[in-house]
C-alpha cells in the first residue's frame, strides 16, 4: 500500500516573504507524520542571490526532550532551501526542496513522504559517536 504524500499549497515568488517562507515549512512540517514526543523550532538562515534565482535557507531543529533530560543529548536537523526563479512570472510557486543534515541526498516534499526514522537515525548516530569519544 504506497502512502499518500501530503503536500502543501506553496506561495508564489511576489507573495514571498523570509516569514512567509518560515511559516510555510512550518505547515509542511505539519503534514508529516511524526510522534508528538518530537519538538522542533525552525529558523532562517540566510539569503543566497543566484544569477537566475535567489535562495532562502531554513533549519528545523528536531529532539526528544523528556522529563528526566529537559535537554535532548543530541538533535536532528533538516534543511530547507525556498528557490524563487529569476527566469519564470513571479506569480509562479517557489519550489522547495529539503536535505538531513546527515545527507547529501536533495529531496522535494511533493516526491517524498517524510519519515520520522530519518531523524532517529541521525540521534543515534550522534549518540554512538559521543560515547565513544
Amino acid at each position: 500500500a504506497k502512502s499518500v504524500i501530503k503536500t502543501i499549497q506553496w506561495t508564489t515568488g511576489s507573495n514571498f516573504t523570509v516569514e512567509k517562507g518560515r511559516q510555510q515549512i512550518e505547515e509542511l512540517i505539519s503534514t508529516w507524520d511524526i510522534h508528538e514526543s518530537w519538538l522542533h523550532h525552525s529558523e532562517f538562515l540566510e539569503e543566497e542571490e543566484l544569477k537566475d534565482s535567489k535562495r532562502y535557507h531554513y533549519r528545523a531543529c528536531w529532539g526528544i526532550p523528556t522529563r528526566r533530560k529537559p535537554i535532548p543529548r543530541a538533535t536532528a536537523s533538516v534543511y530547507f532551501v525556498i528557490v524563487i526563479s529569476k527566469l519564470k512570472p513571479d506569480t509562479s510557486p517557489v519550489e522547495v526542496f529539503f536535505r538531513l543534515e546527515s545527507s547529501r541526498l536533495i529531496r522535494r516534499p511533493e516526491e517524498f513522504q517524510f519519515r520520522e526514522k530519518w531523524l532517529q537515525d541521525i540521534i543515534e548516530n550522534k549518540i554512538i559517536l559521543i560515547e565513544r569519544l
